[in-house]
């Protein structure tokens, strides 16, 4: 097989304990899946699931004990953070039953989902798509994957993020609207899933702007600190 130019090498994440690395597929994100964001966000109640997705390569992979990078985007002013636990898909699939949910599971990372907060508004009040707000390049940065094996009990995880030693956002995993296994259930009756497939799971609240030169310290609990630098 030839193409008309060479093909873009795959986005990968490296995974701890292992020198295979982790191939990306797509990025589902979860909108406002804790209740305190989403009252910040201006919203209340348990509302339907709903979803975005973000490009394979708007990834930018940090590894264990290092400090990433990423630029200040351009066409913005209110640069937001979004501390997120990630769950990576090992088994594909259709319809999962929110039960058998898990068992699709291959591992799990700190994200961060990066937000044009002015871009995304601005959409939101012209009622049009906001992926300009939230697809941008490098808008999700990530750490290495945990096997699910090895992750503990990332379902009552501390969440948190810190910016310049400053907490922001500071939660807990269990305090999820919609849970991991739920949000695979709603997520694969929509699309099916694929191995290689990232959701990011929602932000707690404490979401704020970052300007350039700041450096953000995000965590949960069991799966390590994911370091990056607004450039």
């Amino acid at each position: 097989m030839s193409f008309v130019f060479s093909p873009s090498p795959t986005v990968s994440i490296p995974v701890l304990g292992s020198p295979a690395r982790y191939p990306v597929h797509r990025i589902y994100c979860v909108g406002r899946n804790y209740e305190e964001h989403a009252k910040e966000m201006g919203f209340t109640g348990r509302e339907p699931p709903f979803f975005f997705l973000k490009p394979a390569d708007a990834i930018v992979v940090v590894e264990a004990g290092h400090t990433g990078s990423m630029p200040y985007p351009s066409q913005t002013k209110n640069l937001h953070h979004e501390i997120e636990l990630v769950v990576a898909i090992g088994k594909g699939g259709k319809n999962i039953q929110a039960a058998d949910a898990l068992n699709h599971i291959y591992g799990y990372a700190v994200g961060l989902d990066m937000t044009r907060r002015d871009l995304q508004n601005d959409m939101k009040k012209q009622g049009r798509p906001w992926c300009i707000g939230k697809a941008f390049d490098h808008s999700a940065p990530i750490g290495p994957i945990t096997p699910a094996a090895q992750a503990g009990d990332v379902m009552n995880a501390e969440i948190y993020v810190q910016v310049n030693g400053q907490d922001r956002q500071r939660s807990n995993v269990s305090k999820l609207i919609w849970n991991v296994a739920e949000t695979i259930e709603h997520l694969s009756a929509a699309w099916e899933l694929q191995p290689g497939d990232l959701i990011y799971t929602g932000t707690p609240e404490g979401v704020a702007a970052v300007v350039s030169g700041d450096t953000l310290v995000g965590s949960v609990a069991g799966l390590g600190e994911l370091r990056i630098r607004v450039a």
